[in-house]
């Protein structure tokens, strides 16, 4: 009867230890915890939390491409959600979520620690580039500057711990246009039209700008629309084409559709916007061969020739 009672016991405490790991961890969703890498699975990676023991799991699908860790590295990670598997509370972390990088500014930004700055919002293609939005309610404070820190001395920390994932800080604004203006950098904005019935913004850029804004991938555009929530779509300035330009089309009994349609993905679309350019810049911005370039230059400056 002893060995019963201590048996119930025991499993009693164990339960009571269950509730209190979840209990904890329940309350801190949405904090940063610090763990070693203990066993590194198929799916997942087992952490260690180094303030209270517990074990923690990293999903793969909650880690950065780039992410690749060995037993015994130090592991920083937001805690996602708690769950009970088997009556076991399972703590899942994550370094993909965008409270994660609003986290590690808070740990780097003193203003944002002492709420001199407000982080409106993040969005993120995580491993890949972030766009955050920030305010401050102090005019003497420039919001942006001092998230980047002394030459980017605050951003580098984060951008190293997010395996160089492009962080593009932005000053947030109640005026539509300049918002979305400002979530398109590195691109320069010439002019932009708003329907506020559909939620899309028509973006007018040069010619040259057009590849900025975009970004590698589409990444640019993509979080550009998500931090602003409107669909943005791009266009070339046409009162920019020279008169005497001639649109790239017209040159397709001489040059393959193909390699038309590479020079417009980078933004070429008249035979002067593609003159414009210099060798180098043409191969290393598209997928041709040095000689496909250089027959082209060829084809498109002897239709100036005259002049």
């Amino acid at each position: 009867a002893i060995m019963a009672a201590r048996q119930t016991l025991i499993s009693r405490i164990m339960e009571l230890e269950k509730d209190e790991v979840f209990k904890r961890y329940n309350e801190r969703i949405g904090d940063v915890v610090i763990g070693e890498v203990h066993q590194i699975l198929k799916r997942e990676i087992l952490v260690i939390d180094d303030a209270t023991g517990s074990e923690l799991v990293l999903p793969r699908t909650e880690m950065i491409r780039g992410d690749y860790f060995r037993k015994g590295d130090m592991v920083k990670a937001v805690i996602k959600r708690v769950e009970m598997k088997n009556n076991v509370p399972v703590v899942i972390i994550s370094r993909t979520e965008s409270v994660f990088l609003e986290k590690l500014m808070e740990q780097e930004v003193p203003e944002i620690e002492d709420g001199l700055i407000t982080i409106k919002r993040i969005v993120r293609i995580p491993g890949e580039r972030a766009k955050v939005a920030v305010e401050s309610y102090d005019d003497r404070i420039d919001p942006v500057g001092a998230c980047v820190g002394m030459k980017g001395s605050r951003i580098h920390g984060i951008v190293r711990e997010l395996r160089n994932e492009n962080i593009d800080i932005v000053n947030y604004t109640n005026n539509i246009i300049l918002y979305i203006q400002r979530a398109l950098t590195p691109a320069k904005v010439t002019n932009i039209d708003l329907d506020l019935d559909t939620k899309r913004a028509s973006v007018f850029l040069k010619p040259d700008q057009v590849s900025l804004a975009i970004g590698k991938g589409g990444s640019n555009i993509k979080l550009a629309s998500r931090l602003t929530e409107f669909e943005i779509d791009v266009y070339r300035d046409s009162d920019e084409i020279e008169v005497d330009d001639v649109e790239l089309d017209e040159f397709s009994d001489e040059i393959e559709a193909w390699i038309i349609d590479e020079l417009k993905n980078i933004g070429c679309d008249t035979a002067r916007s593609v003159l414009k350019l210099s060798k180098d810049e043409l191969a290393r911005r598209s997928d041709l061969e040095e000689e496909t370039i250089a027959e082209v230059l060829n084809i498109l400056a002897s239709e100036f020739e005259d002049e």
